[in-house]
């Protein structure tokens, strides 16, 4: 239009300065219908240049109101904007009834009002008035209902906030419904099964949970430690269900020694004894865990056996305490009472433990040897107790000079 407006001109000027210049400045008729009209060249452009600002001022004048609405919005959201500032800000520091207030005034002016509700949400549970929380979350399930699973996910995260576990559950269970492959759903009420102890839940979940990434490794990895732990050991009566959640279970899992042990409860306990120390063995020749080791030597199988396989993995691992006490026990089960005092003392000489010194203790008794015996217990009773500093110690002459 600018344009338009300076050519206009341009010619406009032309022609003025032609009609003084050239002798012969022009001549225009326009005949229409019977009428003639005459006039020279610049009064033609006078004209069209008259009739263009006419044109253009009645365009201003009709298109003013709608300007003047545009302008009143934009300072109308600008003014909102500021005040959702303010809100947020006043809600960081702490001041939640003002930040609320902020949030939820002139909440049609501003241009994210969906957000404004949820954070008047937050501010509400804050002050500790659950009902308006709600209020202002129905408010935003109204304002925006394709943004229903946000609202539901930020209702269910203030329920588990608030101890509302469930009113939180049925509110997760329904944005699944709604969504079954929504992970942060999945996130949320796999967290509130763990912790209530919902096995059956979380072995649907983690599964899926696994699939999607959604949730920190470690994170996860704990999550299956306690729930495959609990399931393996209520499945102790049905061998076919303990190779079904092993088989389901992640790889690299396969490997924890949490979930080695509860397998290996699950076999024992099904009289499996022959299975349970297969697995136990190709576990420990994988990957050394003194836990394992431990439950290696209480496992009642093939004592010779085990004997033979514990004296071997001691070859590697000549100074692992746990081992040599493993190695002690299978002993004493083998009736090599030497060899098991031998094994017994090593362990207690590298790492000093009641558990030891209570076998050892044991095996004194068995042989014969009570003062041995006596100073083994009294040790393994100083280790679990005189270290503590709520003992109390007495001398050993404070009562040196009174009579018996």
């Amino acid at each position: 239009m600018k344009t338009g407006l300076a050519v206009i001109l341009t010619l406009a000027i032309a022609a003025l300065i032609a009609n003084f210049v050239l002798p012969d400045n022009g001549y225009v008729m326009i005949s229409f219908r019977g009428y003639v009209i005459e006039m020279s060249v610049p009064v033609m452009a006078f004209l069209l240049l008259v009739t263009y600002a006419s044109v253009r001022f009645c365009v201003h004048v009709l298109r003013t109101p709608r300007k003047m609405g545009e302008m009143v919005a934009r300072r109308r959201q600008r003014k909102a904007g500021e005040r959702i500032t303010r809100g947020y800000i006043e809600l960081s520091e702490g001041n939640y009834a003002r930040g609320e207030k902020l949030l939820t005034r002139g909440v049609r002016s501003s241009e994210t009002p969906l957000l404004n509700y949820l954070a008047a949400a937050r501010a509400a549970q804050a002050q500790g008035d659950c009902e308006r929380r709600d209020n202002w979350l129905h408010m935003a399930y109204d304002q925006d209902p394709k943004a229903s699973a946000a609202v539901l996910l930020t209702q269910a995260e203030l329920q588990l906030e608030n101890k509302e576990y469930n009113d939180a559950r049925f509110t997760l269970n329904k944005v699944l419904e709604m969504a079954p492959k929504n992970a942060e759903a999945m996130r949320l009420l796999a967290g509130l099964s763990v912790q209530q102890s919902d096995w059956a839940t979380l072995e649907q979940l983690l599964l899926r949970l696994y699939k999607t990434g959604n949730v920190a490794a470690a994170v996860l990895d704990g999550w299956f430690v306690q729930t495959w732990s609990a399931l393996l050991r209520d499945a102790v009566s049905t061998p076919q269900r303990v190779r079904q959640l092993w088989k389901a279970l992640p790889r690299r899992l396969r490997v924890r020694p949490e979930l080695i042990h509860a397998r290996v409860d699950a076999l024992v306990t099904d009289g499996q004894i022959s299975e349970a120390e297969k697995a136990l063995r190709k576990a420990l020749d994988k990957n050394w865990s003194e836990e394992l080791v431990r439950v290696y030597g209480q496992l009642e199988g093939n004592a010779d056996k085990q004997l033979r396989v514990a004296e071997k993995w001691l070859t590697q691992h000549p100074e692992d305490p746990v081992l040599l006490l493993t190695a002690a026990r299978l002993c004493v089960r083998n009736e090599l009472w030497g060899k098991a005092r031998s094994y017994f003392e090593t362990s207690n000489a590298i790492r000093p433990s009641p558990e030891t010194l209570h076998d050892l203790g044991q095996l004194m008794l068995h042989i014969g040897d009570y003062e041995g015996a006596s100073r083994s217990f009294e040790s393994g009773l100083t280790l679990t107790y005189g270290g503590k500093p709520d003992v109390p110690k007495l001398e050993r002459d404070a009562f040196s000079n009174e009579p018996l």
